[in-house]
C-alpha cells in the first residue's frame, strides 16, 4: 500500500483522480496548439542543457567544486528525504517521503514520476533519483515550507520535437527527455535566492529565467546560464 510506503498525500486538484485519463487525451489533442505554457517554454534557452561544461564560455562555468551527494553527508545516508511537488498544469499535489532507511521508496518514487509526467501526452517516465535529492536539499537550504511549483518535468520526444520546431531554442536532445531536468520555483522563496542555493550545491546545470519566473535544475554536467 502507498500509505505503508510513506506516501503522504496525492491531491488531484479540481479535476479528481478519475480525470487523469481524459486529461491525457485532452493534452494529446492539444499538442501543437499554442498555449501560454508552450509560449513560456519557447523562451527557454534549453540549448544550454546539452552543452558540456568545457564547451561553455569561462564566465558561464561553475567555479565551485561539486558538493558531496546527500548520501555522503554524515548522518544522511539513512535519514528520510521529503519532496513536495505541485504540477501547475494538472493541479496535482504530492507530499512524500521518497527515501527512507537507506533506500528509495518505490511507491513514492512512482507517484513522483506520475506527477512529473508529460502533461501534453500523458507519458510517464522514470525520473533520475538524484534530481529528487537535489530538490530535497534545495528545500532544506532555502527553508521553504511550500511545494515546488513544477513548470516542466519529463518531456516526451513528441513534445520536445514540437517545441524545438516552434522556437528553435529548445534542444533537440533536452535533458528533460531523459528525466534529468526540472523547471521549478517556490512561492515563498525569491527566485534569485533559489538560484543561488542551487548554484551553491555545485551539482548539475542551473538555468536562471527571471522573466519567465523559474529556475532550471538538472543532473547533467556542472554549468550555469541565464535565459529570459
Amino acid at each position: 500500500m502507498i500509505e505503508r510506503r510513506k506516501l503522504l498525500g496525492l491531491g488531484l486538484g479540481v479535476l479528481g483522480a478519475a480525470a487523469i485519463g481524459p486529461m491525457a487525451a485532452l493534452a494529446q489533442s492539444r499538442l501543437g496548439i499554442s498555449d501560454p505554457i508552450s509560449d513560456l517554454l519557447q523562451r527557454q534557452l534549453d540549448l544550454s542543457e546539452d552543452v558540456a561544461d568545457e564547451g561553455l564560455p569561462a564566465a558561464a562555468r561553475a567555479v565551485a567544486p561539486a558538493a558531496a551527494p546527500v548520501s555522503q553527508v554524515r548522518g544522511a545516508a539513512h535519514a528520510p528525504r521529503w519532496l513536495k511537488l505541485h504540477n501547475i498544469h494538472t493541479q496535482e499535489k504530492l507530499e512524500a517521503v521518497y527515501f527512507d532507511k537507506g533506500e528509495y521508496v518505490p511507491d513514492a518514487v512512482q507517484a513522483l514520476d506520475r506527477v512529473l509526467r508529460d502533461y501534453r501526452t500523458g507519458d510517464v517516465y522514470s525520473m533520475h533519483p538524484e534530481l529528487f535529492d537535489t530538490l530535497s536539499t534545495l528545500h532544506q537550504k532555502t527553508g521553504s515550507k511550500a511545494h515546488f511549483q513544477v513548470i516542466s518535468g519529463y518531456r516526451s520526444p513528441k513534445t520536445n520535437a514540437m517545441l524545438n520546431q516552434r522556437s528553435g531554442q529548445v534542444a533537440k536532445r533536452s535533458l528533460h527527455m531523459d528525466g534529468k531536468a526540472m523547471d521549478i520555483y517556490l512561492e515563498d522563496v525569491a527566485l534569485d535566492r533559489l538560484r543561488a542555493a542551487a548554484l551553491d550545491l555545485g551539482r548539475g546545470g542551473v538555468g536562471y529565467y527571471p522573466v519567465s519566473n523559474f529556475v532550471h535544475v538538472d543532473v547533467g554536467p556542472v554549468r550555469r546560464w541565464v535565459g529570459s
